[in-house]
């Protein structure tokens, strides 16, 4: 029967016609239907998203890669997903930037029932099992929506300290959902400054003793590394801004396959291939989730976020986080491909 469909449909194939009544038909990518929207601040909104069948499930913190076409163009962004486990639709809370192409799309121009291309929910700020009997979180601004996943998960859990920075009550992202839970305490920066951790005695006296789950600005987790010192197995981290890039970087060519790219100082191997057309593996591009790595089969790179030139024959590139120095040659296929 199936070899009769596809003789009648070749040279498309019978999913072909079936996306074209349902998108979420597709086992060949993975889509989802936007089917809510929620205002959660004038800049961060809630999008309900109904996965296609493919979808496999998260654990509350967890982050999902999402594809939207803007201009004819494919633009892949990494969200954190800011519902519980379990749900059958999931969500993800976009903050618009000012210069955001992907987030001002999702926030501004993307109606209920537009398609999304999705990719299967990764990472590993996850809580364990079982959930530990007393528990922190530590979030900033956009950093709540992780823990928002976990919290809605943990549901009525007896002991869930939550301290959360915001610069005002207007930029409080889920701020009925916080102010009506328990052991909940919401900094306003603009008024209150921002939170010194030497507080955490007085807010959270037993603090050391929490599984702790944090997620903010860099500033914040830099400081909470420091400061939970001996503790510091039990601090979990999170990072959502893309890792500082050094400078004085000398770029150079670097050949991608079968394709020479100029390589400019300041940008990264992923930034200048896209750029040049090169189809190239994508991901975060903050260098958490290891999507985009090659081998390197020539030549040395440099890390833009330390400056360190390194390289042998058959290492493993981040290309997202790697930048140029003089020549390099990549393979393109992917690196299970090569070992």
């Amino acid at each position: 029967m199936f070899k009769a469909l596809v003789a009648l449909t070749t040279p498309l194939l019978p999913e072909d016609y079936l996306s074209l009544v349902d998108p979420l038909w597709s086992t060949t990518e993975l889509r989802g239907r936007v089917v809510g929207i929620r205002r959660e601040t004038d800049r961060a909104t809630t999008l309900v998203i109904r996965p296609g069948r493919a979808w496999t499930g998260h654990r509350a913190g967890q982050y999902v890669r999402i594809g939207v076409d803007i201009a004819g163009v494919r633009h892949w962004r990494t969200y954190s997903l800011s519902g519980p486990e379990g749900d059958g639709d999931i969500t993800i809370t976009v903050q618009a930037l000012p210069d955001g192409l992907v987030s001002r799309h999702l926030v501004d121009a993307t109606p209920v029932g537009s398609i999304v291309r999705l990719e299967q929910a990764s990472g590993d700020f996850v809580l364990p099992s079982p959930v530990p009997s007393k528990l922190l979180m530590l979030t900033a601004g956009s950093g709540i929506t992780p823990v928002m996943s976990m919290l809605r998960t943990l549901g009525a859990h007896p002991d869930v300290v939550v301290l959360h920075s915001a610069p005002t009550a207007d930029d409080v992202i889920f701020a009925d959902e916080l102010r009506a839970r328990p052991g909940t305490t919401v900094r306003h920066t603009s008024a209150d400054g921002r939170l010194d951790l030497a507080d955490l005695d007085t807010l959270c006296p037993d603090w050391r003793d929490r599984e702790a789950y944090a997620c903010g600005p860099a500033g914040l987790l830099d400081a909470a590394e420091q400061h939970w010192g001996d503790a510091r197995p039990r601090l979990h981290l999170e990072r959502f801004t893309p890792p500082t890039r050094s400078t004085g970087g000398e770029g150079g060519t670097v050949t991608f396959g079968d394709r020479e790219v100029e390589v400019d100082g300041g940008a990264s191997l992923l930034e200048a291939g896209e750029d040049a057309g090169v189809l190239l593996p994508s991901g975060c591009r903050m260098g958490i989730c290891f999507s985009c790595i090659l081998p390197l089969r020539d030549g040395q790179v440099r890390d833009l976020r330390t400056g360190e030139i390194r390289g042998e024959p058959g290492d493993m590139v981040q290309t997202c986080i790697t930048g140029a120095t003089g020549t390099a040659r990549l393979d393109l296929r992917p690196a299970e491909e090569t070992r």
